[in-house]
């Protein structure tokens, strides 16, 4: 059964287990920061995702991501980044008060630091909000639910030289394939607030470190 995220009581559990890391990182440079926007769909509990830009530069445009980016030295913090992008990106202002915490951060190819921050934006339609197209091509919510069934997820396993190296998740059946760091952050989501229903497949923890 699918627990109530959007409960005050699940805002809570989640907020009391991200206290210490959110302490922690938030003090701590990064590379970029994404936002996770929990949010509520026609009543649905959902998370909010971005298509890149296909007019972007490098290699992840048209890619499946949050809304973030790079740090701007005249950011506070990580918080203080995903926000900022998020408005720059969707038109969308979550006020800090909203932010549940920090995610275990993430390392790009680069083994640069990408930390994720979730936060609980209430009530919204993905139609409604105005993507800036220089950045954005389109914005869509996968409700919890299907991101939930097995049937939606997936694992890409990474080679090299013919020599295995790593695998990651992949969640499938919605507009866009979720997979790359997007998808890591969305597991790392779901074992945060479905703990005793998403039972991730690998054993242990094989994320790449870079």
């Amino acid at each position: 059964m699918l627990p109530d995220c959007l409960s005050a009581e699940g805002e809570q559990r989640c907020r009391r287990l991200l206290a210490g890391a959110t302490a922690r990182l938030r003090a701590r440079p990064a590379a970029a920061a994404v936002l996770v926007p929990l949010c509520s769909v026609r009543g649905v509990p959902a998370l909010l995702y971005t298509l890149r830009s296909s007019r972007l530069a490098g290699k992840h445009k048209g890619d499946v991501s949050f809304p973030g980016g790079k740090c701007d030295p005249t950011d506070r913090d990580v918080v203080h980044t995903a926000l900022r992008e998020t408005q720059e990106e969707l038109g969308l202002a979550v006020p800090e008060e909203q932010v549940w915490g920090v995610l275990r951060p993430v390392h790009d190819r680069e083994k640069a630091t990408v930390v994720p921050v979730l936060a609980g934006v209430g009530p919204l339609d993905p139609q409604s909000l105005r993507p800036n197209p220089e950045e954005v091509d389109e914005v869509f919510a996968l409700p919890l639910a299907h991101l939930l069934q097995e049937q939606n997820q997936g694992y890409t396993h990474f080679c090299s030289g013919g020599h295995f190296q790593y695998t990651l998740p992949v969640f499938l059946h919605g507009p866009h394939r979720v997979w790359g760091l997007t998808a890591i952050i969305t597991e790392f989501t779901l074992k945060l607030l479905a703990p005793g229903v998403y039972q991730p497949r690998l054993a242990g923890p094989e994320l790449p470190r870079g």
